[in-house]
């Protein structure tokens, strides 16, 4: 079911043609600074992939790929990426990068079974990124490491936006904030996950909420995550675990915690088993993608996606992401953004 929030008094700071104008300013900026911070050669990447191989992002596991037949290849099933979690460390992997460099690109995506709101879109646009780590950078000080240097690229392009339009005051706190999402759970028990992470981005405007997907003490987990990606078992060595998480920013419009990146350390061959167990679907290491990374053939890597209409949703200050991506969406809720002056492009 759509959701929607409209902001009381809600008016946009810049006009459509500003915003479009805006949009490829942030786009350029943000991803050069992004791949010279992080070292990542840009690569072409795939709308989609075949189905059966274990290539796409399976995301909470029940999502709807949309599938299509291909005339020329037998009617075989061909499916548009979720997101390239899962290619991206194909890639890396053949390119063969030494630990400290790889790669990023842009990622467009249909998830169907979307629920619509002012932050979801039936279209997903990401900067899809990942690099080559060596063993020894399967540490959460490295994970950190990692973040403060996507942070600063945020920094930075919060203030060349500001220094162009005046009236987008930054907002962004000068250190992000690590916190544990266990710790979340143990300080807010009686809050679902996403009021706590309200109270967390509230207090410290830019938090990295570590430890997506795993068990929190209580046995639930704050948020889904495919088992084959991203590690969220592995035991850190403070009493916590999980080596992934998501970067949430305080939004200054809808007065709410924003998401803009989710990323981590990848699985090993030994977490993967551990993760398919535990999310009781072990026959996935039968797949193609599974079968490699289990036999060794694919580098350790980490990566993440960063979302670039959500990206330029938060600099410009816009209350629905409709204002910086075209998109499809209810005539209800069309009819709604428009008369609170939302013009969803």
């Amino acid at each position: 079911m759509a959701q929607l929030q409209i902001p009381g008094g809600y008016k946009a700071l810049l006009n459509e043609k500003e915003t479009e104008h805006a949009i490829v300013l942030i786009k350029d900026f943000f991803q050069l600074a992004l791949s010279t911070e992080l070292n990542l050669t840009r690569v072409t990447a795939p709308l989609f992939v075949q189905s059966g191989l274990g290539i796409n992002d399976d995301l909470n596991g029940v999502e709807r790929p949309v599938h299509f037949p291909v005339k020329d290849m037998g009617d075989a099933q061909l499916e548009i990426v979720h997101s390239l979690a899962k290619w991206k460390r194909l890639k890396v992997s053949e390119m063969k990068l030494q630990p400290g460099f790889g790669i990023y690109t842009d990622m467009n995506a249909i998830r169907a079974d979307e629920e619509l709101d002012n932050l979801h879109s039936l279209y997903v646009d990401q900067w899809d990124w990942e690099m080559c780590i060596d063993e020894k950078d399967r540490t959460v000080p490295f994970l950190k490491s990692v973040v403060e240097k996507i942070y600063r690229c945020l920094k930075r392009t919060e203030f060349y936006i500001y220094d162009r339009y005046a009236a987008i005051t930054p907002v962004l706190p000068e250190k992000i904030t690590f916190l544990y999402a266990d710790d979340l759970q143990r300080q807010f028990p009686d809050k679902t996950p996403k009021e706590r992470e309200n109270e967390a981005v509230r207090k410290y405007g830019a938090v990295f909420l570590i430890g997506i997907g795993g068990k929190l003490p209580d046995g639930s987990i704050h948020d889904g995550r495919a088992p084959d990606y991203d590690d969220w078992i592995t035991e850190t060595g403070d009493g916590h675990r999980g080596l992934n998480g998501d970067l949430l920013v305080w939004n200054p419009v809808l007065q709410n915690a924003m998401e803009l990146s989710s990323m981590g350390i990848r699985v090993s061959p030994q977490s993967l088993k551990d993760q398919l167990a535990e999310r009781g679907c072990p026959e996935r290491a039968s797949l193609e993608f599974h079968r490699r990374l289990l036999d060794g053939s694919l580098s350790l890597t980490m990566g993440g996606g960063i979302g670039q209409s959500r990206l330029c949703m938060y600099f410009l200050r816009k209350a629905h992401i409709g204002e910086t991506q075209v998109s499809t969406w209810p005539d209800s809720m069309r009819a709604d953004c428009s008369k609170a002056g939302i013009r969803l492009l």
